[in-house]
């Protein structure tokens, strides 16, 4: 056997820049790094060795790196992902976060971090957790719930182990998510004589699982029985490739479609049978048709509650749940009759055995209701003077962008609004809504635009997100990477204050102006974007939206529009119920009247199993 002497993170960064896709391409397109002593000696001389061939970004937070790792393997549909590495101590557990958001959202994000001495010589290192009962612990035994796989590399060879273990989780259809290498920093730096041939470059097939016979039969037999079905397109429509496929099973069969948040964008707004979405951020039509279908057929969702309004959406009486889910996990929750299998396999067989069978149309004027009815929401204020709502703003972005455009977001006001009323075309939109975390935003369109750098990235934030994390658009800025990013201020948190009230509750801690302050806050979000050295412009009304949005096309570096917003208003218009818990004993009258309604909307919950 051949031999080839090498530091373990040596070999390492080696074989993660040979690992192929079927096209052809790095499966790991490349390494986000903050340096400390945990890795900058041992991965940091790797990294620099192989820089020609596996790239190394330098981000301003570890979390925010990895957000931007986990954006870009969203927009690849989950065909390649990023690696990203950090020191011990706080460095790796700024990624936690990250890799709960990665986790959720089952998308595949590498995580190498820093660990304690194998030798255990210099014990307690410089950032080092001491559980007083246990040595084998260290700050990254965090990221075990968080992650699909953890190894902890003690010894130089356990690579050649752990690394394809780690590639087949991130490759996994079905169990696919984020992987954390707790690295020995000593070991790093260890020198062994690895097998040249494990050098060699390898290919990663994602595969296709086919479904089980006797599932597949009783599904076409429960879809012939309906007569009022239902699509719910979920996310895993897009990493499967199937969206249209999806398109022409429903067009042929004439079945009705919603979609999910991480679902829209599979099929193009226009089409006549995509009525929106269900549940909390809702359409009115789509959430009517969730009323009245007898089966519900969710295509490659994991039936979150915004999607369900908690399990009270889909009420027609005796109703039928039928899951298609490369997971069973997935498949069979609430009692779903289930479908394991890849979106796109399973949507070809079902049309096949279904032939010629199609279903009566749905309401389409009901449709039709819908658009009118958020053109209206969406228009430009009638005062000029006033502040626009965050539905205005989104129909001036709207006006704005194109067939090319992806619109993204995660948190506040912006993610119900947007699902609600943005008419995306297909694979014009990207949210972060399984773990809806702020700050995800501007490092996940820098993520998105190194994905797709023939898009125009626009990012719709809040005041309060950007807030809580902003600093790689100095990022964005330093590496010439060109987006569009629609700064809402509206003085605080606007989405939960009106939660807030909604629940019977004052307002209270959330808007600026009603949390504890000696002095008014007064941030100045111009002067701040442009400290970082993008293009900023404040926009004083709708208009100059409009007008700052067909500038910032052909930048080269991120565009910053500041818009003041009303906090109050929501979309409205579509919506349902939502389980909030309301206190159940209040001296407030509000928050009694709310729990009343609390009470008699928990009692329509279909709890299953």
């Amino acid at each position: 056997m051949t031999t080839i002497r090498l530091t373990a993170a040596q070999a390492m960064m080696r074989w993660l820049a040979v690992q192929m896709t079927e096209e052809g391409e790095r499966f790991i397109d490349g390494v986000w790094a903050i340096f400390g002593h945990g890795n900058v000696a041992g991965i940091g001389e790797a990294l620099y060795s192989v820089r020609d061939r596996l790239p190394t970004w330098r981000g301003q937070n570890e979390q925010t790196m990895a957000h931007a790792a986990i954006a870009y393997a969203k927009t690849m549909k989950r065909r390649r992902a990023m690696a990203v590495t950090s020191s011990i101590g706080p460095g790796a557990t700024n990624m936690v976060t990250a890799a709960a958001l990665a986790h959720v959202n089952r998308l595949p994000v590498l995580f190498i971090t820093g660990d304690v001495f194998a030798s255990r010589a210099p014990d307690p290192v410089l950032q080092q957790i001491e559980d007083f009962d246990d040595s084998t612990v260290s700050a990254n035994d965090c990221f075990r719930p968080v992650v699909r796989y953890f190894d902890r590399i003690s010894r130089p060879e356990h690579i050649l182990s752990a690394l394809p273990r780690a590639l087949r989780v991130m490759t996994d259809p079905a169990n696919c998510g984020p992987v954390c290498l707790a690295f020995c920093q000593d070991t790093q730096a260890e020198a062994w004589d690895y097998p040249v041939e494990f050098f060699e470059p390898r290919v990663w097939h994602i595969r296709r699982p086919e479904p089980d016979a006797r599932e597949l039969a009783a599904a076409v037999a429960a879809i012939k029985a309906a007569k009022r079905p239902l699509i719910v397109t979920g996310g895993g429509v897009i990493y499967s490739g199937a969206e249209a496929t999806l398109r022409s099973f429903a067009r042929k069969h004439n079945i009705p479609m919603v979609e999910t948040q991480a679902g829209k964008g599979a099929v193009d707004w226009e089409e006549p049978l995509h009525f929106g979405s269900p549940g909390v951020t809702g359409t009115g039509c789509g959430n009517e048709l969730a009323a009245t279908a007898d089966l519900v057929i969710g295509i490659g969702t994991r039936f979150q509650d915004f999607t369900t309004g908690s399990w009270t959406v889909f009420s027609a009486p005796g109703r039928k749940l039928l899951s298609i889910n490369i997971h069973g996990h997935d498949a069979a929750k609430r009692g779903a009759q289930s479908l394991v299998s890849d979106a796109k396999v399973a949507l070809e067989k079902i049309g096949a055995a279904l032939g010629d069978h199609a279903f009566a149309d749905p309401d389409f004027a009901a449709r039709e209701a819908w658009f009118r009815t958020t053109d209206r929401l969406m228009a430009p204020p009638m005062d000029s003077n006033a502040l626009p709502s965050d539905a205005q703003v989104i129909g001036a972005v709207q006006r704005q962008c194109g067939k090319n455009s992806i619109v993204m977001c995660a948190a506040g006001t912006m993610p119900g609004a947007l699902q609600v009323l943005w008419r995306a075309a297909r694979g014009g939109y990207h949210m972060e809504y399984g773990y809806s975390c702020m700050g995800y935003e501007i490092a996940g369109a820098m993520g998105i635009k190194m994905a797709a750098p023939q898009a125009d990235v626009v990012c719709m934030v809040g005041d309060g997100s950007y807030m809580m994390a902003n600093s790689e658009l100095a990022t964005a800025v330093m590496m010439g990477v060109p987006f569009t990013v629609v700064l809402t201020d509206n003085r605080g948190y606007g989405c939960i204050n009106r939660l807030q009230k909604a629940t019977g509750g004052a307002p209270f801690n959330n808007l600026l102006d009603d949390s504890h302050h000696v002095n008014p806050a007064n941030i100045d979000f111009v002067a701040h974007a442009r400290s970082m050295g993008a293009d900023v412009v404040r926009a004083s009304g709708i208009g100059a939206l409009e007008s700052a949005m067909a500038a910032a096309k052909g930048a080269t570096i991120p565009t910053v529009i500041v818009i003041d917003t009303d906090p109050m208003p929501g979309t409205g218009a579509g919506g349902s119920w939502w389980e909030v818990a309301v206190p159940a004993v209040s001296d407030r009258a509000e928050v009694q009247a709310a729990r009343h309604d609390y009470e008699a909307n928990t009692a329509r919950q279909w709890l299953g199993n």
